[in-house]
């Protein structure tokens, strides 16, 4: 896996291919950041379920002003360390160790600042939680967290990636605005409402 495009081009990562981090590829990766750059550039960015962060550092890449990587798998994470390291990007990333379904996705400490309200968020969880995302459970909860003023800006966009055919409902802060079926996946692109927020 590696850099599609951006100041870190052609630099490879450090992956754990499989079900756990489940790594997307070049050719979808490639086609969804042309179509999103201006809710990159500039922009405070979540990789949430980042595995080895291949898709916050791809935005790093292409200007995105700060990443913050939420993940669990410490395998996942020690290969994100190493591949922050490697690009030499730490002032611009934050690594936040911690479960999805219990987060509240605003950091702490001396750098919160600098890392939110989050104007993108990625949202990329295990396929077979994607089911889960219905009205009560916990993921959909999580969700609804994301959406809370002092996590994420007014005019905050979530990129989703699911499986194709499978149902999910997000709660009402966040509205589909178009979508990407590529690769057996879709990835929807949605924006933050502003009336209802909780």
């Amino acid at each position: 896996m590696r850099i599609i495009s951006g100041k870190y081009r052609r630099r490879n990562l450090a992956t754990t291919p499989g079900i756990t981090t489940r790594p997307i590829t070049s050719r979808v990766k490639e086609c969804l950041f042309e179509n999103i750059e201006k809710r990159i550039i500039g922009k405070r960015v979540a990789d949430i379920f980042a595995g080895t962060g291949t898709i916050g550092l791809e935005a790093l890449s292409r200007g995105a002003s700060c990443v913050t990587f939420i993940e669990k798998d410490r395998k996942a994470l020690e290969l994100l360390h190493e591949n922050i390291a490697m690009l030499a990007c730490e002032e611009q990333s934050l690594v936040w160790p911690a479960d999805i379904l219990r987060c509240s996705f605003k950091p702490k400490g001396d750098r919160a600042d600098i890392f939110s309200p989050l104007d993108t968020l990625f949202f990329d969880p295990p396929y077979k939680m994607v089911k889960d995302i219905q009205p009560g459970k916990k993921l959909w909860l999580s969700l609804k967290r994301m959406a809370r003023d002092e996590v994420s800006a007014p005019d905050a966009s979530l990129i989703f990636r699911a499986p194709e055919h499978v149902d999910f409902e997000l709660p009402e802060e966040w509205k589909i605005e178009w979508t990407l079926e590529m690769s057996h996946m879709v990835i929807h692109v949605c924006d933050k409402k502003m009336a209802k927020q909780s």
